[in-house]
Order: C-alpha cells, then structure tokens, then sequence
C-alpha cells in the first residue's frame, strides 16, 4: 500500500524541508527569491548550501551535480562529491554556497552555432532557486542554467526564465492600468501531457534503427494497426499496468504532479499528464520525467520510445502544452468568468493571445521543429504544420459580436439529459474541444498541440511568453496615454480581433479545405524543419527577442545555426544507418531467401517435371527485381550523401539538400524494403516485424 501524501516529494528539497532545515531568516530570503525573484547573498547561499548537504546526506547522496540543459535536446550533468581532505589523510563532507551558486562546465563541447571555439572552453552554470533541488542515485541535483564564459546562453532554462520575467513585467503594467495595482508578479503555468510507445527489450535490441535513431527506417504494416479505434482508453495490459504503478511512484518521490495515464491510439501507445506547475519547474519536471519513463521501462524489460514518429503507418507521439497565466494573488487570467464579453480584462489577456499567435505563427512553428516531429505535423493524428486559434462556439460567438459591435450574453454551462434515469447530470462545457486545432483555447488555459514528444517544452513556451509580452507591451504603452483606460481598452479589444480575426478557426484543421484557405488567409504553412527554421534570423523576430531581453541576435543566430546542424546530423544518422542496415542485413536476407526458393523449385524438378513450381518462380523473379532496384536506390542514397558534403560552408543550403533529396531517396529505399519484408518468410527476415513490436509487450 502506498502512502501518497508521504511519498509526495519525499526526494525534493521543497518548501516543507526548506521550512525544517533553514533557519527563518534565511528561509524568508530565499522565498522572496523565489517568489520575486529578489538576490541571494553569499552568506545565506552558504547556510542554504549547508542544509541542502546536510539533507542529500540523510538521503544517501555523496555526490552533487549543475543540472542544465544546453542545446543538445537533453539534459547534462557532471557529478562532484561532497569530499574535501581534512589534512589527516581523511575527509570532511563539505558542500558551499559558492558551490551552489556556480559550476564549470566545458562550454565548447556543446553545441554553440559558433559562439564558442574549440579552444574556448570555459562555461559556467548558475543555480535556479525558482527550481527544487532534489536527490537521486545517490547524488543532490541543483537545476541550473548554462552560458558561456563571455555570458552568451547556451541552454533553454536562461531564455526561458527571461520570458518569464517580461512577461510577468508586461502583464503587472496592463493590470495596474485595469485597476488591480496589488499584482506585483505574473507567473505563466504550464501542464505537458507526454505521450510514448513501450516494446519489449528484446525486439529494441534486434534492430539497429531503433537504437541509433529512435524509429523503424523499415518496417512493413502489421495486418491490425489502430483502425479499430480498440487501443485509446482501452483496457490497460498487466505488464503495462505495472509499469504506470511504479511509474507513478517515483515521479510522486520526485514532485512531480502526475494525475491521468491511460493508453493512447497507436497499439503499444500510452500518455502520462501532469497537474500544471509554474512553467520553469514544469520544464524541469517533464525532463525529469522523460528520465524516468526510460529507467522504469528497463526495469520492466521494456523500452519507452519518445521518438514522435517511432512506427510509420500508426500514431506518432507528442505532447500537448498546456498553458496559462495567473496572478501573484492567485487569479487565473485566462478565466473567462460568467460573461466574457463584459470582462475586459480576460478580453484584453485574449486578444493579446491572438494578437500574438498571428503575428508570429512562423516561431510559434520553429518552436516545434525537429526532424521528428516532420514526420507528425499535418498528418491525421496531430495539427497541421498551419498555426491557427480555436475558441469554441461560445467564446468565438463573443469575438465575433465584439467585431460586429453587437451585445452577446454567453449561455453558461447546460445540464445534458443522458437518456438514463440512474445516471447523474453531467454538466455540459460551453463549447467542445477540438482535437485537430494547433492552438485551442480549452476553458481557462491553452493548449499548444504541435510539440513531439521528445521536444524539450522550454523552446515552445519562449516563444510563447515573449510573444504574448510583445503584445502586453503594446497595449500598455498605448493605454498609458489614455485617461478613460476602460473605455480605451474595449476599443483595443475590438481592434484587435477585426485585425486578427484570420487566425481563428473551429473548424476540422485535417481538411484540404482549410489548407487552402489557410493560404488564401496568409497564413505560414512551413512544412518541414528548413523551411520554418529560416525564419528565426527574420528581421522582426531578431527585433521582438532583442527588446524584450530574451535573445540577443548572437544568441539568436547561434540557435539557428545549431538547429540546421542537428537536423543534418540526424538525417545524416539515419541515412548511414539504412545503409548499414540494407547491405549488412536486408540483401543477404532475401538473397538467402530467393536461394531457398530456387532449391525448393529445383528439388520439386528433380522428383517429377509434372509438379508446379510457378509460384516458387514468380517470386524469385519478383524478389531478384526489386533486389535490383533496391541496389540502385543504395546507391543513389550513396551518391546524394556524397554530394551533401559541398554544402559544408551553407548550413541552411545543406539542410534543404537533406530535406528535399536525401529524404526523399530514403523513402524509396524504404518503400522497396517494405515490399521485399511482405513477400519474404519471416524465418528469413532479420528484425522483429511491426505486429511483434506493436502488439508484443
């Protein structure tokens, strides 16, 4: 029996420790640090340092480690132990605030774009307060963020952090104008619901593609996939079961709000969704938990994949990113209350939103970027690659009202009438949800469906605080200049939305209708990872991070150079690995295969020219075809790799090359190796089939 209350947090420094091991002037400065993010001085670093030893000690910790997350898409750490040499030939365990505050690690061995050399190395960490320490595998984690040794960022968790603070200075100035002058912060929130695949261990082992890329490069339809609607929230399979328990438990151990699970559509497909968190710690947690799904899966003989495409033919993975702002006071912003169109200040908070979405859908799309998730974007289980605002019948019955100057009174929440008398009224919501929208509006919250599941959510919600306190900015500066503020903001309000209107849509985002029209509205359709990332460098987008203290253009050019050079990179990796795969494995199998063939027509011969071998002979000449034409696509892949080498000097030029003929002969190559898997007895083949992989666990 579990206990959850007291395994809640059991393995994080949180405010109940804090509480117990500081003493009350130093846990009072550092609340205020944390929650208004005032400095710490070395003297309590010191005593905060001390106890944070002394309670990693109590927890078997011997170690220390900066936990941060450079540019790499995972995080990194380096582990020092609290020894430090008494002069006796012994030692003290010992662990300071200098400690604490900053670490060194090597800056030119991670990506950079360029800001560092090779021979520049030094780089250095600095504690997040705002971020629970917590303990684990015998070592004290401290979440920190990384720059170089000139300052230049070179991790998600410092421009996020900056995001955060001009958004919340943003959003003070428009509350104070609207009247509530006691909000001194605002502090964004955020609830990644995470999904993943589980197969056994043994079938990961057997293929090679897994292993180095995270996906099948090859792999045949098993004869059932999800067409049966039978996986999503079905029943849950012991094996797995287990797996979710103990998930469960050490997330609980580590903080982490996790609230629903259940199986998703895909077979072999399931989500964990968290409570929401203030968004830095969120970032921290679903790192965390990306961890941890991968060592609870080994302990089960399972691997958990968070590729967003691992099978191709079934649901790729991704995570929903649900966000929102809220007062210091505890007032959620984005609550409509009983009658949005006579709240002005939700309206002034949403056309802000929507405002900020349509004037930059192109970061909103680079925010979400990776050679994963291009596989995801646009097909049926996730938005399409076309940013758009849905807010429901209701709220967008209000929009639409403001725009036309027409009163509106929202009808509230109705009872529904489920036709069965011992069932209890079910409150019905005042719009539906709508599953194929990128970014929907979901009751007080919302929701940015495009990110993969392997995606570190800090780059979405950069993007989208500095873009939302773009728009804050602007309506603050010109309420300022107003006396009749509320007057003035209404009319703001309905500017907006005439103004923006082209980017709301409640209709089906799948459609071929609403691409076109999406087109004929103006809006982006960046399909692949060349085509948005071009856009980071664009003029408006290097002024919007440059004012508002998130990027400078160094730190801005660094990232887009470094996101062409992982795109390459991981193409490159599963072009090399279909190779291998194709001549080490592939050939020799169906070779082997047509010979087996061919000795079972000759034997067939040499007993009696009376028996048939039309269909030993029909396939032996179908195989050797396509074996033929599989040599000519190995080569072809070959050859183009060959070329990618001139566009050393243009990473964007090298990139578009990947996306536009290295890709498109893998899918040739792949689409032959599919065929010949079909036709060839599985004895022969020589990795685990889809339906083994999909329906194995």
């Amino acid at each position: 029996m579990v206990n959850v209350p007291e395994l809640f947090g059991s393995n994080v420094f949180n405010d109940d420790v804090m509480k117990d091991k500081l003493p009350k002037p130093v846990y009072k400065a550092l609340k205020k640090t944390i929650q208004e993010g005032a400095s710490l001085d070395d003297s309590l670093a010191n005593a905060v340092a001390h106890a944070m030893k002394e309670w990693a000690i109590e927890k078997g910790c011997t170690h220390y480690t900066h936990w941060f997350q450079p540019l790499t898409g995972v995080t990194a750490e380096k582990h020092d132990s609290f020894i430090t040499p008494d002069g006796d030939g012994k030692v003290m365990m010992t662990f300071s605030g200098k400690e604490l505050i900053k670490g060194e690690p090597d800056a030119s061995s991670f990506p950079s774009g360029g800001i560092r050399a090779t021979f520049e190395a030094r780089g250095y960490t600095a504690w997040d307060p705002t971020s629970p320490a917590f303990a684990k595998d015998g070592t004290l984690y401290i979440p920190t963020a990384f720059c170089s040794y000139k300052g230049e960022v070179l991790d998600k968790k410092t421009p996020l952090l900056r995001s955060m603070e001009t958004l919340s200075k943003e959003a003070v100035r428009v509350l104070h104008l609207l009247g509530k002058t006691e909000v001194n912060r605002v502090i964004t929130t955020v609830g990644p619901e995470q999904e993943y695949f589980l197969i056994d261990k043994k079938m990961y082992d057997a293929r090679p593609d897994l292993i180095f890329t995270g996906r099948t490069l090859f792999g045949a339809p098993a004869p059932k996939g999800q067409e049966l609607d039978d996986h999503y929230f079905g029943s849950i399979k012991t094996r797995v079961s287990e797996f979710m328990a103990e998930l469960d438990k050490e997330l609980w151990s580590y903080g982490i709000y996790a609230k629903t699970e259940h199986n998703e559509v895909a077979p072999s497909q399931h989500e964990v969704a968290p409570i929401y968190t203030t968004t830095n710690v969120a970032v921290d947690n679903n790192e965390l938990l990306m961890e941890i799904l991968k060592k609870t899966a080994e302990k089960f003989d399972l691997v958990c994949l968070l590729h967003e495409k691992p099978f191709a033919g079934v649901n790729g993975s991704g995570k929903h990113n649900n966000w929102s702002i809220s007062t210091n006071t505890g007032e959620n912003l984005l609550k409509p209350g009983k009658n949005p169109s006579e709240n002005v200040q939700f309206l002034v908070f949403l056309a802000a939103i929507v405002k900020a979405v349509d004037e930059y859908q192109d970061l909103l799309r680079i925010s979400v970027a990776s050679a994963g998730n291009d596989h995801r974007l646009g097909a049926n289980e996730a938005p399409p690659a076309i940013l758009s605002v849905f807010l429901g019948d209701d709220l967008g019955a209000v929009v639409d009202s403001i725009e036309i100057g027409e009163e509106h009174e929202s009808e509230g929440k109705k009872n529904m009438d489920l036709g069965v008398e011992v069932l209890p009224t079910v409150r019905k919501d005042t719009t539906d949800r709508n599953r194929t929208s990128p970014f929907a509006f979901t009751g007080n919250r919302f929701e940015f469906r495009m990110l993969g599941s392997a995606a570190n959510i800090a780059s979405a919600n950069i993007i989208i605080n500095t873009i939302v306190a773009e728009s804050l900015k602007e309506f603050a500066d010109r309420l300022e200049t107003v006396k009749d503020v509320k007057s003035a903001a209404k009319r703001l309000v309905v500017r907006t939305f005439k103004k923006h209107d082209r980017i709301i849509f409640n209709g089906d985002n799948y459609s071929d209708w609403w691409v076109e029209e999406a087109e004929r509205r103006g809006l982006y359709n960046l399909r692949s990872v060349p085509d948005a990332i071009k856009h980071y460098i664009d003029k408006k987008n290097v002024e919007l991070f440059k004012k508002n203290d998130v990027f400078t253009f160094e730190e801005l050019e660094a990232r887009y150079e470094v996101e062409l050079e992982n795109y390459v990179k991981l193409i490159n990796i599963e072009a090399l690995t279909m190779l291998d795969m194709s001549k080490k494995d592939i050939i020799p199998a169906v070779t082997k295969y047509v010979k087996k063939l061919t000795d079972t027509a000759l034997a067939k011969q040499s007993l009696s020219p009376d028996i048939p071998t039309s269909l030993e002979r029909e396939l032996i000449i179908d195989l050797s075809k396509q074996l033929v034409s599989f040599s000519e696509c190995i080569k072809k892949l070959e050859d183009d790799l060959a070329k990618a080498s001139k566009f050393s000097d243009d990473n964007q030029a090298c990139a578009d090359f990947y996306c536009y003929t290295i890709i498109e002969d893998m899918e040739k190559l792949r689409k032959i190796g599919d065929s010949m898997e079909t036709q060839t007895a599985s004895k022969y083949w020589p990795y685990p089939s889809y339906g083994e992989m999909l329906f194995g666990v």
